[in-house]
């Protein structure tokens, strides 16, 4: 089915309804364990070290900026996606995979959080993994800021948007080391992840 099909034309395919009603459970379950897995990755001890790029910028508290642009980004990424429905629904098969790669990094190589940092307190993540009282530190391998508009940007047919979502996230991830909030490394694999979630569900990858 193509990517300009309507609601309506969507509706009306059988396969396509089961297909999407089976991808809205798999992002449910998957967001669901990711909430669970990250309250007990902030018990668990890992690697520190010293990031040269820290020693050179902040840390500077931008909290708000990446709250809004990453917040603004998300709701405009779903004004643009919802008249279609397809490459919506691609955009969510391929947000899933992110965020099971996202477990599986994080799992592998767990970090603490750098000395300097100072905290990136998200209201709406922590409604949902540690209902207000606390905020992550540990969720760093690898930034799930950066990877997010990485990709969107990936996964958006139209080019202009597609530059701007790249050009918001390499904002974000200048932003994201201003505040110490993630190692260097963090962020050079977040668009890999983003690309490769993509690639995996036929989204339009890296091109520019």
């Amino acid at each position: 089915m193509k990517a300009t099909v309507t609601w309506k034309d969507l509706l009306g395919n059988r396969r396509e309804v089961i297909v999407t009603v089976i991808t809205l459970v798999v992002l449910v379950a998957t967001l669901t364990s990711y909430a669970s897995f990250l309250k007990g990755i902030e018990l668990r001890p890992g690697l520190a070290f010293r990031d040269p790029l820290h020693t050179l910028i902040g840390p500077v508290d931008l909290t708000w900026p990446i709250f809004l642009i990453l917040y603004g980004a998300l709701i405009g990424a779903i004004g643009l996606l919802v008249r279609q429905p397809i490459v919506l629904f691609r955009a969510i098969r391929a947000y899933t995979i992110l965020v099971a790669l996202r477990m599986l990094c994080m799992w592998m190589l767990p970090l603490d959080p750098p000395s300097t940092m100072i905290a990136l307190s998200d209201p709406i993540v922590q409604l949902f993994t540690t209902e207000g009282a606390s905020t992550l530190t540990r969720d760093l391998f690898f930034s799930g800021h950066t990877a997010t508009l990485v990709l969107i940007g990936a996964v958006v047919p139209n080019k202009t948007f597609r530059r701007v979502y790249y050009g918001l996230a390499v904002v974000i991830a200048v932003m994201v080391l201003a505040q110490h909030v993630h190692y260097t490394i963090d962020v050079l694999v977040a668009p890999m992840a983003a690309f490769f979630a993509a690639y995996l569900v036929g989204g339009y990858s890296i091109r520019y």
